[in-house]
């Protein structure tokens, strides 16, 4: 039943029961699922992003990213040759401080949007959803917050939430989900002194499930770390360095282990600089450097604006 998910394009002519044909299409569905590039899944984080802002300030972003996935891999098959996408998605988000009682909080809403390029899979062009993600909302509270500059810690806990808004297809490469997604979240902010700042966050994400023509599908919780060093240039620019480390569970479909669960390590490496006191623009490029199962990425590249009002 494995290698049914690396043919997701046979002709109509190679018959099959209508239960495996359902099966394999919502093994695809997750194939494609786990190809999602790391930012339209929400829980990343930029170098700086838990820092506790003042009541009231404001702040609208925007990001745009690039990616592309030269291979694919399945657990117990090994890699399917001639398979690969890029992805060109981007975010809209707006996040706003507040205070409840004498905590520190905010509350925030993300909005994918994008679409996929050049897809294969076993050398079968795969057709596309594009369009609208899902809707992601948060909420943060901050438990400790006096990091300034390279000094003081800031600790903050965040909750995404997000909802099956986006469009959506299961025999299609989709920028949605279908399903919903919990996320908590924990993210620290360290001053090391001599400039330097440490930014950590680690995250587990629990799908619901679901079905997919018919078929149920299930994913086991999926972990993520990160961690960055960050050298402060100037009051207004930064560099950073790190890594992020993204685990997932075992992806089913129909009870039946899909082979599929896209484990992946990336590199990634930081700019940013405040061109105004209100307005920062930030640069990312990224690698993958190991991975074990889906697809693997092996460059992105990102730009971030940020508004503070």
């Amino acid at each position: 039943m494995q290698q049914n998910i690396i043919r997701p394009g046979r002709r109509p002519a190679e018959r099959q029961p209508l239960s495996s044909r359902a099966w394999a299409k919502a093994a695809l569905a997750a194939a494609l699922a786990a190809a999602l590039p790391a930012t339209a899944r929400a829980v990343d984080i930029s170098p700086g992003d838990y820092a506790a802002l003042p009541e009231g300030t404001n702040l609208a972003l925007a990001y745009f990213q690039y990616s592309s996935h030269d291979s694919l891999d399945v657990d117990g098959v090994g890699k399917v040759p001639d398979s690969g996408l890029d992805a060109y998605v981007g975010l809209a988000r707006y996040v706003h401080y507040l205070k409840v009682g004498d905590m520190l909080m905010n509350v925030q809403a993300i909005l994918p949007y994008g679409g996929f390029g050049d897809v294969r899979i076993g050398g079968v062009e795969q057709k596309t959803a594009n369009g609208l993600g899902d809707l992601i909302l948060g909420v943060s509270a901050f438990l400790k917050a006096d990091n300034v500059g390279d000094r003081g810690t800031t600790l903050g806990f965040v909750t995404y939430f997000t909802l099956p808004t986006g469009n959506y297809d299961p025999a299609k490469v989709s920028l949605g989900s279908g399903t919903y997604t919990v996320t908590p979240q924990v993210g620290v902010i360290q001053g090391l002194g001599g400039g330097f700042v440490l930014d950590l966050a680690a995250d587990v994400a629990f799908t619901f499930d679901h079905e997919e023509l018919g078929v149920k599908r299930t994913v086991d919780p999926a972990w993520q770390a990160q961690g960055y060093l960050r050298y402060l240039v100037s009051p207004e620019t930064s560099v950073s360095f790190g890594y992020s480390g993204r685990f997932e569970g075992q992806q089913r479909a129909g009870g039946v282990y899909t082979g599929l669960k896209s484990d992946s390590q990336q590199l990634r490496l930081f700019a940013s600089t405040f061109a105004t006191p209100s307005f920062q623009i930030q640069g990312m490029v990224g690698a993958d450097i190991a991975g074990d199962g889906g697809f693997r990425q092996d460059f992105t590249a990102q730009i971030r604006l940020l508004k503070v009002f």
